[in-house]
This record gives C-alpha cells, sequence and structure tokens, in this order.
C-alpha cells in the first residue's frame, strides 16, 4: 500500500514525474502551492505527487505525534536522524517511484525532490538507487548519516544523479553546515552536485525557485 498523496498534473498524459517530500509537521499539501511559481511553459507535461508523512511520535518535540519521515531524536545533526524510520521511508518512496513506472513514467524521468526531513529521505534515497532517477532535489537539509554509512550505502550507478542542494545561509533549524558537509560527502562519492545558498532561514525563496527552475529544465533536455 502506498503512502496517501496530493497530485498535480500540468498537462495530459505526463511523460515525467516529480515526487516531492515535505518537511516535518507538514504534509502533502505544504508544497503544491510551489507548482505554478516553478513550472515553464516550454516543459513537458509533469506529474507533481507530494506525499503525506507517516504520523508518529517526535522525541524532540516531547513524543508529540505529528506527520514525520523518521523520529528525530537529537537536535546534533550527527545524532538526529533515526535510522530506522529513514529506511522506513525510503522504502515507501520506492513503493511511489514503482507506482509511477506502473502509470508510465520511469524511474529516468521521474525527480525526487524534498525539504528538510524530506530532502534527508531524499539523499537516503538516492544513495541506494541501482537504477538512476532523473536527478535528485534536496533543500534545506542534511545527509541522515554519517560519510562512512553513506559510503557503504552508495551503490556505484547512483552517482549518475545529478543533485541540485540549496541552503539558507540563516537556517536556524538545520545549520548551513550541515547542507554543506552533505554536498561534500556526495561529491566524494562522485555526485555532480549543484549547491546554492541564500540570504533566508527555514524556507524557500524566490530566487532559489528560479534556480531550480532552470535546472530543472538542463534534466529535461537530458532526457
Amino acid at each position: 500500500m502506498t503512502l496517501d498523496t496530493v497530485e498535480h498534473e500540468t498537462g495530459a498524459q505526463p511523460r515525467w514525474s516529480v515526487v516531492w517530500l515535505h518537511g516535518l509537521g507538514a504534509d502533502g499539501n505544504d508544497f503544491a502551492p510551489i507548482v505554478p511559481e516553478l513550472v515553464r511553459r516550454e516543459w513537458p507535461a509533469l506529474r507533481f505527487v507530494f506525499p503525506h508523512a507517516p504520523v508518529r511520535a517526535v522525541t524532540i518535540n516531547g513524543g508529540m505525534r505529528m506527520r514525520a519521515w523518521y523520529d528525530i531524536r537529537d537536535l546534533d545533526l550527527a545524532n538526529r536522524a533515526d535510522l530506522e524510520g529513514v529506511a522506513a521511508s525510503v522504502a515507501d518512496v520506492e513503493a511511489l517511484i514503482a507506482r509511477e513506472e506502473a502509470r508510465g513514467v520511469p524511474p529516468e524521468r521521474l525527480l525526487l525532490a524534498g525539504f528538510s526531513q524530506g530532502g534527508a529521505v531524499t539523499l537516503a534515497a538516492g544513495l541506494a538507487r541501482a537504477r538512476p532517477l532523473a536527478g535528485l532535489v534536496a533543500l534545506s537539509t542534511y545527509l541522515p548519516m554519517g560519510a562512512e554509512r553513506a559510503q557503504a550505502a552508495c551503490v556505484p550507478e547512483a552517482t549518475a544523479q545529478p543533485v541540485f542542494m540549496a541552503h539558507g545561509q540563516f537556517d536556524p533549524v538545520v545549520p548551513q553546515r550541515g547542507g554543506e558537509a552533505a554536498g561534500q560527502i556526495l561529491r566524494t562519492l562522485g555526485f555532480s552536485v549543484d549547491w546554492r545558498v541564500y540570504p533566508m532561514q527555514h524556507a524557500v525563496c524566490a530566487e532559489e525557485v528560479r534556480d531550480l527552475g532552470d535546472w530543472m529544465t538542463a534534466r529535461f533536455a537530458a532526457g
């Protein structure tokens, strides 16, 4: 059974899909409004898929139950992620990717995107993709494992996936250094990473949306 989703198609019979994972405490509706700001007239028909994360207890929020891709046990980035929860969410994402293929969109024409927690799951999923996706988008996020675990999880074929990473210079939730460290680990593993920084906090800005649109245009041209 796949996760419940919010979906938006930009045209009939989409040939490409974008699976976009929200951040902690949000849901699939959170990034749906970005579609009209991001989409360009010359792009192929797309299906945006915004899944809802499962509801679970989150340790740093006093055990409060909310939508989360994994438990957050500590504010320290090195110990923040519940790796069992990350693995379960990666499996949920893989089920969504398989559903898109069943609907006519192969992984080679699918972009996996995520913000904050969703971005961490995006990177974790991307590392293990023996059949590369068209690209990975990781916004205001970090790698939910250290360099050694990342190297062990990474399969050679995965490094063919281009990565767009963006971060806020004044992010108080995921400090910029966390994003930078993730990008550096990915580069060391052999990924091509387009890294951007903007004068914002834990958010998305118009300049970032424009730059992401340029990067996506290149992915569609390559596909």
